[in-house]
């Protein structure tokens, strides 16, 4: 699975930013799709996730009520609507997708692209 991801870039706290991912295959077919994050000197930390199904979504405690995960099957996209931005989720933000197959489990990553919140 191929992943291009684009919409990042640099927000007053309390903007707006929409990421999108558009997936090479069908989206609904994959297992597990979801955005993480890396900001500096931190480990990448999972942002949401939707099964395929749509049935389960997450998202971390500290994006709840702020940011949307939303799915277009007919263009193969997964965005991040993420409103009320704060200088803490500034980091460099990645789709990801993964398969679940009988040989274990497949990760697929996007290029990345960069969020920055400034106070």
């Amino acid at each position: 699975v191929q992943l291009q991801a684009s919409g990042g870039g640099l927000v007053q706290a309390g903007g707006s930013l929409r990421l999108s991912c558009v997936a090479s295959e069908n989206i609904l077919s994959i297992n597990l799709m979801g955005w993480y994050r890396q900001a500096p000197g931190k480990e990448r930390e999972l942002v949401a996730h939707i099964t395929s199904g749509g049935t389960i979504t997450y998202y971390i405690d500290s994006v709840k009520g702020r940011f949307t995960m939303s799915r277009d099957g007919a263009k193969n996209s997964l965005d991040l609507q993420m409103n009320s931005l704060q200088p803490e989720d500034t980091g460099v933000y990645y789709c990801n997708a993964q398969r679940l197959t009988t040989r274990g489990r497949f990760w697929f990553w996007g290029q990345g692209t960069q969020v920055t919140v400034s106070s």
